[in-house]
């Protein structure tokens, strides 16, 4: 068994169709319960953009790691959307793992889940908010009230889609994921038992970020004038790398330093978000989470895994030290 990584290594991911992907230091992984049942292990190889120096820039780390999430998640989102489905239904019969996204669907897919990500939360309550300075509001007030939609839009949405059967489930892996990850942290073995004294939230969690986008993006917007209406818009958009970069760098000081007291009381609210989008899994959704990680932490460690197969479950693969 290879030797673990660093415990420097941040493991991290998010929930595909029944699978999970794991982010580790150099590549990522994700594991996928096909319909026989079979946890299938692909790894994802990534460009050495993402893991240039200039990733360990401050603030500029932030757009690096957001580009490569989306990257990332629309690829291990098309392999794992392939993978569950019948042998039948497959496209020509290929497996899962010979699936690949091309590079023009793949930008098209990013581009228009930025545009609408823009829209629904950025550019709406841009416009709703419009009519608050007809009430005597003063641009510190109506820009309050323009975050206070956004935040009510965000919210909304995450109840919304959270009851739907698919999410519901799709949320049980996300719990998964982050008890893994947290088992792993912990130094606790990687097995459905050892997760279970583990919760299902995490202060690296995608949610978190959205969620202190949402916030960071409040006090930001309130030093722009909402007159004339080409700045109040043009502000929206210009500020949205500058909001996402400071919001990483909260995420991860959260997540490295979260037995700090303070930092506890600030990621509350993240971490109570948390209810909504994670679920207790199941054992097997355990397993699959279990199977991503561990698949991660060897390649991290220079062992090379076999596309389309299981990684050995051994306990104590992958404990940190």
């Amino acid at each position: 068994m290879a030797d673990s990584p660093p415990k420097a290594a941040l493991y991290g991911g998010q929930a595909v169709i029944e699978g999970i992907m794991i982010r580790g230091a150099s590549d990522a992984v994700v594991a996928v319960r096909k319909p026989d049942g079979e946890i299938m292990v692909q790894s994802l190889p990534q460009s050495k953009l993402w893991l240039s120096s200039w990733r360990r820039i401050i603030f500029l780390r932030g757009i690096s790691v957001l580009a490569e999430t989306l990257v990332l998640g629309m690829k291990a989102l098309a392999v794992s959307a392939n993978a569950a489905l019948p042998q039948e239904e497959k496209v020509d019969g290929e497996d899962a793992e010979e699936e690949a996204l091309g590079g023009l669907a793949l930008g098209g897919m990013i581009a228009i889940s930025l545009t609408l990500a823009i829209v629904v939360f950025f550019i709406i309550p841009l416009f709703l908010s419009r009519g608050l300075e007809s009430f005597g509001w003063n641009d510190w007030a109506a820009n309050a009230g323009e975050g206070g939609i956004r935040v009510l839009l965000f919210l909304g949405y995450i109840w919304l889609i959270g009851r739907m059967a698919d999410i519901q489930r799709l949320y049980g892996y996300h719990g998964a994921e982050h008890m893994a990850v947290h088992a792993h942290e912990n130094g606790d073995p990687l097995t459905p038992e050892g997760l279970r004294t583990h919760p299902t939230a995490h202060a690296r969690c995608g949610t978190a970020f959205l969620l202190t986008v949402v916030l960071v993006s409040i006090i930001a917007f309130m030093f722009f004038p909402r007159d004339p209406l080409w700045i109040h818009f043009a502000s929206r958009i210009v500020l949205i790398p500058g909001v996402a970069s400071v919001s990483y760098e909260i995420i991860r000081f959260n997540g490295r330093h979260s037995e700090w007291r303070w930092v506890k009381v600030v990621a509350w609210p993240s971490l109570l978000l948390q209810n909504l989008t994670t679920k207790q899994p199941d054992n097997g959704q355990c397993e699959v989470a279990i199977a991503s990680i561990q698949a991660a932490i060897a390649l991290d460690g220079g062992q090379a895994i076999s596309a389309g197969t299981p990684t050995p479950l051994d306990p104590q693969a992958g404990t940190a030290e």
